[in-house]
């Protein structure tokens, strides 16, 4: 429903029990989503060459996955979600972080 919706841009929507991230998949560009539920924390990072500031889509450890964004390289934080019980990480970006904090903050979800 709507009214579930607390943030929504082209990158991501965040509703009041998951995560959907917009063009996840390669080469589909079909969406994931992640419930609140499978989520032991969430790190805001500094967008550097190290932490993947210039990764559009995929990966290059092998370890944290990228969504597709294209515009990544000018967003100033970069959300990596470390799931229960995974290794793979996901990275994610989205146009208003200052708001996805907020919202992750009142979800105890940001480290």
């Amino acid at each position: 429903m709507n009214d579930d919706i607390l943030y929504k841009d082209s990158l991501v929507t965040i509703n009041r029990s998951r995560l959907i991230l917009h063009r996840y998949y390669f080469p589909t560009f079909l969406p994931k989503k992640i419930e609140f539920s499978e989520i032991e924390y969430i790190d805001s990072v500094k967008p550097t060459l190290l932490s993947g500031k210039w990764r559009f889509w995929g990966t290059t450890d092998l370890r944290t996955w990228f969504p597709a964004d294209f515009s990544r390289n000018k967003r100033d934080t970069i959300f990596i979600i470390h799931r229960k019980n995974k290794r793979m990480l996901i990275g994610f970006t989205v146009k208003d972080c200052e708001k996805v904090k907020n919202i992750l903050k009142d979800k105890n979800l940001l480290k």
